[in-house]
């Protein structure tokens, strides 16, 4: 679909182009363990991340992680992994630690969208294989431990002829800079128009989890571009007729400000770290893709959108074509209109803040947060249609992906509540009040020991505990028996979709509840007796 647009689109700057292709450069984020460890903690190993924990005095605060030297054993566990890869032609490239402890990031050369699809499925097996070899285990859940970084896999994607020019690079003349804006522009509200579907491709209950979270893009699907190549955008909105477009003596075109943008990109870097889809000078970055996910739905989701649009930017071009305007001037008159039709999607601001959500939902863009009714967008008359006219999924296709998705929530969430129930009650409240009765035993022999004064001075401590452990364990048992209850509740419910709310209204926010309290016993109870290992074990390689 993208290729047959996009070569039609084309063929207005070059005649030659027979083919177009979709790139991918993704970016895969992780988190390594110790094999150790990880085989100690029931949650890790089941679900793949960390149900109960208290954050670590030293977490990632000083980004001293970031900046230091890869650690020796991982270095060691890089070039196996890398050496593995490249024997099946993965052409790994870069690697790096990442901002939280233990958090490592490798990245390939470019390719065809395909390919490079194929090629991240094959790295996610091997990486398993290799940590094991390196007494490691890898973790691809999005977000493994609460309150630091989570992990994600951004998606680089650009559109290349096989002519060999990028689509979305500036070029050297105003004609080959019109090409550029046109592609631009049409990614641009190809995202605007499908903001909500793009979130949806992405969303799961694993990236739930990080999406507005630590440095990971926000739950609202906006584009950055940059100051320069948005005064670019906001020049041709706002310029008139002959002003912006013009011929010289040999009939070339000109347009005003378009001859400009290879200077004014020179130094685009991407500053906007919030940003979920942002314009890194010759390409997109899709940044909201998790760490876990197949590559593929992001991808699919977006060539076919961006497909749809160029379809949809042809069909408005040849009209006024027809109707007698030059093809210049025609392209130009619609890319105006675009331009100011998609500007709600354009944000250059901090992502994180309460204001922008504010400011997005005014803008219309899709401000859902809830997983189960995210997939929604799929079924959305919208989505159908663009869909079914680029010969992608029909209506039967996607209404059976999206069932699969909101079961899949619904059993991801079962899985972690049976986890952290068994957790609880079986490791969590029998050490805690066998601490507990120690703290007790100390009580009644101060009383033996002093006077009566004095000993409920000296225990006066020991019995706020004695208290608090009572309160929490209390809140655990009767938490952890209500979402035995309300899962039985939801188990009932027929429809899937109708399943996964219950889930995630219900379910989802009992385990935060029994994880507060839990985390907090941690803080109290005997560090000899507490039998699972802490934050402060697992995020920092020995």
């Amino acid at each position: 679909a993208i290729d047959k647009a996009a070569t039609e689109v084309c063929r207005y700057f070059d005649k030659n182009v027979e083919k177009v292709f979709s790139y991918l450069g993704w970016e895969q984020e992780y988190f390594l363990v110790d094999e150790s460890l990880w085989a100690v903690r029931p949650d890790l190993m089941l679900t793949g991340r960390t149900l109960m924990g208290h954050e670590s005095a030293k977490n990632q605060q000083l980004e001293d992680h970031y900046f230091g030297a890869i650690p020796t054993r991982v270095m060691a566990f890089m070039k196996d992994l890398e050496y593995e890869c490249l024997k099946l032609g993965i052409p790994v490239k870069t690697r790096h630690n990442e901002v939280a402890p233990n958090q490592f990031e490798l990245a390939p050369v470019y390719e065809e969208a395909n390919l490079a699809n194929d090629h991240n499925q094959l790295l996610m097996t091997i990486m398993d294989k290799i940590a094991r070899r390196h007494q490691f285990r890898v973790l691809l859940h999005e977000k493994p431990f609460k309150g630091i970084n989570g992990s994600g896999k951004h998606n680089n994607w650009s559109l290349g002829t096989d002519t060999g020019v990028n689509l979305l690079g500036p070029g050297k003349t105003a004609s080959e800079n019109l090409q550029f804006i046109t592609f631009l522009v049409n990614a641009i509200s190809a995202v605007y128009k499908h903001n909500g579907l793009l979130k949806a491709s992405i969303m799961s209950a694993t990236n739930a989890h990080r999406l507005g979270a630590n440095e990971a893009p926000p739950a609202i699907i906006s584009t950055f571009l940059g100051t320069q190549v948005s005064a670019v955008l906001d020049k041709l909105a706002a310029s008139k007729g002959d002003d912006a477009i013009r011929f010289d003596a040999k009939n070339v075109f000109k347009m005003s400000g378009i001859s400009h943008i290879p200077t004014l990109l020179l130094d685009n870097t991407d500053r906007n770290r919030t940003s979920p889809f942002a314009f890194t000078g010759n390409r997109f970055e899709f940044r909201a893709v998790g760490s876990s996910d197949n590559c593929a739905e992001a991808m699919i989701v977006l060539n076919s959108a961006m497909a749809y649009e160029l379809t949809e930017f042809k069909k408005a071009v040849d009209a006024k074509i027809e109707a007698g305007a030059k093809k210049e001037r025609a392209i130009y008159e619609v890319l105006k209109q675009m331009i100011k039709a998609c500007k709600a999607i354009r944000f250059d601001g901090n992502g994180y803040s309460d204001e922008w959500k504010a400011e997005a939902k005014r803008r219309g863009l899709d401000c859902e947060t809830s997983t189960p009714l995210i997939f929604d967008r799929y079924l959305d008359r919208e989505s159908l249609k663009m869909f079914g006219d680029m010969g992608v999924f029909t209506k039967v296709e996607l209404e059976a992906r999206t069932e699969v998705k909101w079961e899949t929530y619904t059993k991801k969430i079962q899985i972690e509540g049976r986890v952290l129930g068994d957790l609880a009650m079986n490791h969590i409240i029998p050490v805690a009040t066998e601490y507990q009765s120690k703290l007790i035993d100390n009580v009644y022999k101060m009383k033996e020991l002093f006077p009566a004064e004095k000993a409920s001075q000296l225990s006066a401590e020991n019995m706020k505990l004695i208290e608090e452990i009572a309160r929490r364990t209390i809140f655990i048992t009767e938490h952890v028996n209500a979402m035995v209850e309300a899962r039985k509740v939801a188990n009932k419910i027929e429809s899937e979709r109708e399943k996964a709310i219950a889930y995630h209204d219900t379910i989802a926010p009992m385990l935060e509840e029994i994880r507060y309290h839990i985390d907090k016993l941690e803080l109290i109870v005997d560090n000899q007796m507490w039998t699972l290992p802490k934050y402060r074990e697992l995020l920092f390689i020995r």
